[in-house]
């Protein structure tokens, strides 16, 4: 069978671009470390235009950027894991950046938030490059992703190098999806669970993921935790910021999450902090990517970064 459509053309192509270094860093050991990120934006046929040798059809129009920084217990971020899942965010005109960040064998606490706001200032810095809005940038992760967005969110100053100086590295907006915030809590709370759990995959608090990412002495772990928290953080300057959590989340309690929300309402700031608590949802389940908490996260990104 021969059909002849007009499809027209409304959806602009999607393009990602991958393995764009965006830092040079030392790990734990001295050696040199490459950072890379990949970028998803809509921005036509750009392998017809590079066939072409012209552009007669694209026209540049700046848009708001996400960056997306991922879990994994700081143990290693692989940037590309859910950037399938992040899809739905450039359909909605949003650059959406995925970035790598220093594990916790390459690199302790700070290392991972400066790895962030490096990121961050390299958007800013190549925003003509990839189209986008430096004025409205914002951040989201889940897990450990989610704990680093959620201090980037703050907007502090400090972790900033001098790589991709003079740009700032401060957000818009902020989606904390589990991540666990409170790191002197998520100690405690792994602490009962060695001690409760016959043949617990962990057996002293340095093995930990949070242990891992402080590192150094295991006898000041505890004494160390808040450096690495957000709850010291919460000022005048944070951005605005969503936060969702499963009920049923078995490796960072929700507790985490509802006592941040509530340190945020007790600093007068209500107004700049949602919290959702999803029902049934654990660490990291489906409901998470599910149209109806997908039309939350487009809905507060566009109030922030669309208005």
């Amino acid at each position: 069978m021969k059909y002849t459509i007009d499809p027209g053309r409304k959806r602009p192509s999607v393009n990602f671009i991958d393995n764009i270094t965006f830092s040079h860093v030392k790990d734990l050991d001295g050696n040199d470390l490459d950072l890379q990120m990949s970028i998803m934006l809509q921005n036509g046929n750009s392998e017809m235009r590079i066939a072409a040798g012209a552009d007669t059809e694209h026209v540049s129009t700046r848009k708001p950027a996400i960056l997306w920084v991922p879990g994994g217990g700081y143990r290693g971020a692989d940037k590309n894991l859910m950037t399938a899942e992040m899809e739905y965010l450039v359909e909605e005109g949003y650059v959406v950046a995925s970035m790598y960040y220093r594990s916790s064998a390459q690199g302790h606490y700070p290392d991972q938030i400066i790895d962030v706001k490096t990121a961050l200032r390299f958007l800013r810095a190549h925003a003509d490059q990839y189209e986008i809005d430096p004025e409205r940038i914002g951040v989201m992760g889940r897990s450990a992703g989610g704990h680093l967005s959620a201090v980037a969110g703050m907007n502090t100053d400090g972790w900033d190098t001098e790589e991709w100086s003079g740009y700032s590295s401060k957000v818009q907006a902020a989606y904390d999806m589990f991540g666990p915030v409170d790191i002197a809590a998520l100690m405690e709370h792994d602490e009962k669970d060695i001690r409760e759990i016959p043949n617990h995959r962990w057996k002293t608090l340095e093995e930990t993921h949070a242990g891992a990412l402080l590192g150094g002495d295991p006898a000041t772990l505890k004494e160390r935790a808040p450096m690495a928290s957000v709850n010291g953080l919460i000022g005048p300057d944070m951005a605005p910021i969503l936060i969702m959590h499963g009920d049923a989340d078995a490796l960072v309690p929700k507790e985490i999450s509802e006592a941040f929300y509530q340190q945020i309402c007790d600093q007068g700031m209500e107004e700049r902090a949602d919290l959702y608590i999803l029902k049934h949802a654990g660490h990291g389940t489906p409901e998470f990517f599910q149209p109806e908490t997908k039309k939350i996260v487009v809905e507060f990104f566009d109030k922030y970064l669309k208005a």
